[in-house]
């Protein structure tokens, strides 16, 4: 079966990227979606005054939401996904979750912000692009989505 990593931000270029995978445009049927939603670790400051349950309640709650519209997509349109919440650096635990999985493809929405500001305040799906071991599919949204 063929695996695919969907990584979503919960922005409308997420949801863009869903849909490439729901329309079908590319992709053959019989694929697995995985799709992944990586929070930020927390400062060493907070963890000493916060529980690590508590810290681990609002990873997975920031995950959720940032996955729930993606998951509306794929659902509507009947294509098999899995929910993957994760906390760290977002180019590496992409690229550590598809390696895991032995991912066939990673699907990204791509803000297309450009290289200045990419170089500046750099890019996750610039960073998983120049790095993947397998191929990466960059989804541009519309004008109206941003």
């Amino acid at each position: 079966m063929t695996q695919i990593v969907l990584a979503t931000d919960g922005s409308p270029f997420s949801d863009a990227a869903a849909r490439f995978v729901a329309e079908g445009r590319l992709l053959q049927p019989g694929y697995t979606v995985h799709v992944v939603h990586v929070t930020p670790d927390v400062t060493g400051g907070v963890r000493a005054f916060v529980n690590k349950e508590t810290i681990d309640a609002w990873h997975n709650e920031e995950s959720g939401k940032a996955m729930n519209s993606v998951c509306t997509i794929l659902e509507a349109a009947g294509v098999p996904f899995e929910r993957h919440a994760l906390h760290g650096f977002a180019p590496e635990k992409i690229m550590g979750f598809a390696r895991s999985i032995q991912a066939d493809a990673i699907v990204m929405g791509t803000h297309g912000r450009g290289s200045f500001f990419d170089a500046v305040l750099g890019s996750v799906a610039g960073r998983v692009l120049s790095q993947a071991d397998c191929p990466v599919i960059m989804v541009k949204a519309e004008k109206s989505a941003g």
